[in-house]
This record gives C-alpha cells, sequence and structure tokens, in this order.
C-alpha cells in the first residue's frame, strides 16, 4: 500500500528545489501522496527542524515517510540515515541532529544507514550539493511506495549513533519553581514555547488561576521578569495582556492576547534561552 509522503527543507519556495523533490518522488512512483511539512524553517536551523517533526510526526497515519532536509554539511563525512519510530513512521535525514527531540523523547525504534550505492537518483554520483533530491526525496518515494522496506535502506546502526545537538531537561527547581528552555516561537503569534509538559505544573501544584512570577534569561541575563497568570484560554485576560497556557503539545507557553510576545521583549529559542516559572502566594 503506497503510504504518505511528507517533506520538510529550509529551501523555501522561490526556486526549483521543492518542486525538483516532488518531481523525482512521481517519477518513483506517480501514485504518491505527497504533502508538505514547511520549506520556511531558517537557513541551516538544524533545531527548528528537529522541533517541526517531534510538533507534526505524531498527527499523521502509521507508515508516513518523513524527508526532512536541512543540511548545512551536504557532501560532507556526515551519514545519511533513515530511522523507524515507535509508532511506525520514518524519517529520511541527515545524521546532523534533525532528530533530537524525537531522540530525546524515546521514539526512535530503529536506525539504518543509507546505502547510497543503491538507494540514489542514477546519474547523481558527481552532485555533492543536492542530497535532498538526489538521495532523501529518491529514497523516501521508494520506501512510500514500498518498492523498497526499512531493511533495504542500509545497515543497521545503534540508535547512540543518532547525533544530537545540547538539550536541557525541564525539572522542578523547588517545591512550586519550575525551570526550563524556550524551545521554539508560535512563529505567526509570537508566542513562547517552552519544553515544560504540563505534567511538570501539576507535580509542582501549579493550577490554572494562579499568579505565576516568570522570569526569561540568555545565558545569565535577565531579559523579562513579570507577573503573569495561568489560564486555560487567551480570552481569560484583556487584549494586549501576558498569558501563561497549556499550548498544543501539551506544554507550557507564554503569549499576549492578540500580540506577538516574542517581538515586543526580543526573545529567542535554544538552549541558552532559560524560562522560570514561581508560583507567588
Amino acid at each position: 500500500m503506497i503510504k504518505n509522503l511528507v517533506f520538510q527543507s529550509d529551501f523555501g519556495l522561490v526556486d526549483g528545489a521543492v518542486c525538483a523533490m516532488h518531481g523525482i518522488s512521481y517519477n518513483v512512483c506517480p501514485n504518491l501522496k505527497i504533502s508538505d511539512l514547511t520549506h520556511d524553517i531558517p537557513a541551516f536551523n538544524i533545531w527548528e527542524a528537529s522541533y517541526r517533526l517531534f510538533q507534526t510526526v505524531k498527527f499523521w497515519p502509521k507508515g508516513t515517510v518523513f524527508v526532512s532536509v536541512v543540511d548545512p554539511g551536504v557532501g560532507s563525512s556526515r551519514k545519511s540515515i533513515v530511522v523507524k519510530l515507535k509508532d511506525d513512521k520514518y524519517i529520511v535525514t541527515p545524521n546532523n541532529g534533525t532528530l533530537t527531540h524525537l531522540k530525546t523523547s524515546t521514539q526512535v525504534e530503529e536506525v539504518r544507514e543509507i546505502d547510497e550505492t543503491v538507494n540514489r537518483l542514477n546519474g547523481s554520483e558527481n552532485i555533492h550539493t543536492f542530497h535532498g533530491r538526489d538521495i532523501y526525496a529518491y529514497t523516501g518515494a521508494k520506501l512510500a511506495s514500498e518498492i523498497i522496506n526499512f531493511e533495504n535502506i542500509g545497515k543497521f546502526l545503534n540508535i547512540e549513533e543518532i547525533v544530537t545537538l545540547p538539550v536541557l531537561s525541564p525539572k522542578i527547581i523547588k517545591k512550586t519553581d519550575v525551570k526550563g528552555n524556550i524551545d521554539i516561537l508560535d512563529i505567526r503569534f509570537g508566542s513562547l514555547w517552552t519544553n515544560i509538559p504540563e505534567n511538570i505544573f501539576e507535580k509542582a501544584n501549579l493550577k490554572f488561576g494562579d499568579q505565576l512570577l516568570v522570569k526569561i534569561s540568555n545565558s545569565q541575563n535577565i531579559l523579562y521578569s513579570n507577573i503573569l497568570i495561568y489560564e486555560k484560554a487567551f480570552s481569560n485576560v484583556k487584549v494586549g495582556n501576558p498569558i501563561v497556557y497549556v499550548n498544543s503539545l501539551s506544554h507550557i507557553a507564554v503569549a499576549i492576547n492578540q500580540g506577538n510576545f516574542a517581538t515586543t521583549y526580543k526573545i529567542d529559542t535554544g538552549i541558552n534561552w532559560s524560562i522560570e516559572f514561581k508560583k507567588i502566594n
């Protein structure tokens, strides 16, 4: 049975790169069902590519094949791999950190290195700068159309060989104090999505309606400190007011009702951006 094939990259849609990947895939199998996660990952931003996969893959049917290409090391010695997730989905990608969030959340079941002598577009052997088309799209299309199966990808690798970017785990630092990182932005609206799952707030006995002192730091520099309310919905605060809430992935987030928190306070994402929540008695 032909499976879904979903593409993600930092290529944008202003030239023919994405269209070429689609075309190669349809040449492999004209009946493929192709979708795009996003092609607006900021250039070379492996961290965001990793998060967007984590944000999305769980909502797709079993058997779906994702091709993720954010590859600043294209043509280098970094490996090309396919991972099988525990819920029977596949990611075709360079082994460069793109799987950080999926690996650290223990969703990876197996990993194989792509045998590029077999799973590569014919005639592309001397092209070293477009593996997204020549290796990843081609291999992903063969896998999604069941021309090959996972065992035909190449040799087995240990899960420990998957490259990951540095991460910090969220934690309760006192009875009702919680600390984590700003993982990503809800880009269009400027909301801050943290790596703190809702159940950590529950363990810290933080409840809707609580007043929380929120501190945001970049390395050791505090860039924001204010008291916010923890609520279920944006409508529970006035337009223009900030709020702490639970996002669509059941993680803690911070926003401005009908505003842009990240732009207003010049907040960014990544391992150096920490956020703390302290209950105000």
